[in-house]
């Protein structure tokens, strides 16, 4: 069943804007550790209140423990040198400080999605992703100002955010504190209804029981995050992964183009509700860091010219697969 999102359940005493910068492996990924393809070097932070109206920041280096050499991008890129993060705080002692400023009442905020994950991978590479416990909802602002200012589907750049909104520009960019400053300059100027209708879900710590499955209704779409599954095929039997609830009024909706796969990882379908009309579903298969298999499933608005298009496209792929299997048979 679908839920809507309760909107007062999300407005928070305080906004966490956050920024990380990191390093990568400086000998190539052949010799990365595998565990921590990306080590965070700096945090930065902004707190907003309630009234989005900033308190108070929060900065620190972290003195790295596995890429104690910094790679020629992140040296171009941050402007800092393997020396200046000697004196830095270790990782473990820097979050915990972290997430203590943040306090547990607050909402974390990011440009796009990928701080988050790296935040996580990191605490678990040292022990401590208990002190953070997933899924949670966050605000990507990122995504807010493609909403507000642009179309949904775009993804600027944090410095283009800035210049379309004429920000005064006296901060460095790619720091750590800078980057968050002017995230939160940005999330100051999103309606606060479109921050609270399009909020975001971070599944880096995916469900793994039925009962932690997430259903989420938001405007004009509706998202899904399964607990694991052993397979692909076996997620695709599931009754809820295969479901086509309307995204507005909860029915099910008839089928009109049955769940195909468009890749390795993505699914789609079509159905029509009877009082709301077409919905597109789009189901990915995700893995988590251990190879746990989970689907993240949205079903859309969608119209007509969407059905062709997609029919069109499952139809492409079977002939594709016809003619491969035409081929194999032909050299066997």
């Amino acid at each position: 069943m679908l839920q809507t999102m309760n909107i007062e359940a999300f407005i928070s005493v305080n906004y966490i804007v956050f920024d990380l910068e990191w390093n990568q492996c400086p000998y190539g990924k052949g010799h990365e550790n595998k565990k921590l393809p990306f080590e965070i070097i700096e945090i930065g932070a902004v707190k907003l209140n309630n009234d989005r109206e900033i308190v108070d920041t929060f900065h620190r280096m972290i003195r790295p423990k596995v890429y104690k050499k910094l790679h020629y991008r992140t040296r171009e890129i941050v402007n800092l040198t393997s020396k200046d993060l000697q004196n830095g705080t270790p990782f473990p002692i820097a979050v915990k400080e972290f997430l203590t400023w943040s306090g547990g009442d607050s909402v974390f905020c990011t440009w796009g999605s990928v701080d988050l994950t790296e935040l996580q991978r990191n605490m678990k590479f040292y022990g401590e992703l208990h002190m953070l416990k997933g899924p949670f909802h966050y605000y990507d602002v990122q995504k807010l100002f493609a909403v507000e200012f642009e179309t949904m589907k775009s993804r600027r750049s944090l410095e283009y955010g800035a210049d379309y909104l004429h920000l005064e520009k006296n901060k460095t960019f790619h720091r750590a504190l800078s980057d968050a400053w002017y995230t939160a300059e940005i999330f100051q100027k999103i309606d606060i209804n479109v921050v609270l209708a399009y909020d975001s879900i971070d599944s880096y710590q995916n469900p793994k029981l039925k009962t932690e499955e997430i259903h989420m209704v938001y405007n004009g779409y509706s998202k899904y995050i399964s607990r694991e599954f052993p397979t692909k095929e076996v997620a695709m039997m599931d009754a809820e992964v295969k479901a086509s609830y309307c995204c507005l009024c909860g029915r099910n909706s008839r089928k009109k183009i049955r769940w195909f796969s468009a890749s390795s990882k993505n699914y789609y379908c079509m159905a029509v509700c009877p009082v709301h009309g077409y919905m597109k579903g789009k189901i990915r298969m995700k893995h988590n860091d251990d190879g746990g298999l989970y689907v993240v499933k949205t079903i859309k608005v969608s119209n007509e010219r969407e059905l062709e298009m997609i029919r069109a496209k499952k139809n492409e792929l079977r002939e594709k697969r016809r003619k491969k299997r035409h081929q194999m048979a032909a050299t066997s």
